[in-house]
């Protein structure tokens, strides 16, 4: 049977990676994982969305005060990545994201961001939509301008990886490859602000 015939199961093919490992320097202090929304610390939530998403294969990198948030979030089921270097910025936690799905025979990784709880399932399933194969790069959008989450198909890792630096992560690459990335708009049903100060606590419930 020609398996060229079937279309990808984004199940099966796609990973989860959701960047967690901030220190939360502007927030004095306080890892964006373990800040509180809906009761719980928001890495729970982050892949409670994820899950509704139906990303079955989530892989959440840790860095600042990585005990405490595999004590206080239920985590089950996911595979939990610590990245040593995490003050050194986003850049670090992708790379080590993306190198903990080698040998996974993932195809594609749907990157998101812990901070980043006006993003929900419907926009997370816009982007997974997107994916065709290992060569896609696809971007949800919020009136035109590109945003998370973002999906990478396995081709373009190491690039992604190399290019990886400071609080950058997948921008360089991005801006670089933009003729070549699929946007979905997503302004309809996500919005997305950052937890990075304390004024943006007012967001979470």
């Amino acid at each position: 049977m020609d398996t060229r015939d079937h279309a990808p199961d984004p199940r099966t093919e796609i990973a989860a990676l959701l960047l967690a490992a901030g220190g939360g320097r502007r927030l004095g202090g306080r890892p964006k994982a373990l800040l509180e929304h809906r009761g719980r610390p928001l890495v729970e939530h982050a892949v409670g969305v994820l899950r509704a998403a139906g990303c079955a294969r989530i892989h959440v990198v840790l860095g600042a005060r990585a005990d405490d948030v595999r004590e206080r979030a239920d985590l089950a089921g996911c595979v939990l990545v610590d990245n040593p270097g995490w003050a050194d910025g986003m850049g670090s936690s992708l790379r080590a994201g993306l190198g903990s799905l080698a040998g996974t025979g993932a195809r594609a990784a749907l990157v998101s961001l812990v901070d980043q709880p006006g993003i929900g399932p419907r926009a997370v399933t816009r982007v997974l939509a997107g994916y065709e194969d290992e060569t896609s790069l696809v971007s949800a959008a919020y009136a035109g301008v590109r945003g998370h989450p973002v999906l990478f198909g396995a081709a373009h890792w190491t690039d992604i990886a190399a290019a990886a630096t400071g609080d950058r992560g997948a921008r360089a690459y991005l801006e670089e490859h933009a003729a070549r990335v699929r946007l979905v708009e997503c302004a309809d049903v996500a919005e997305p602000y950052d937890i990075d100060t304390e004024a943006d606590l007012v967001h979470l419930e």
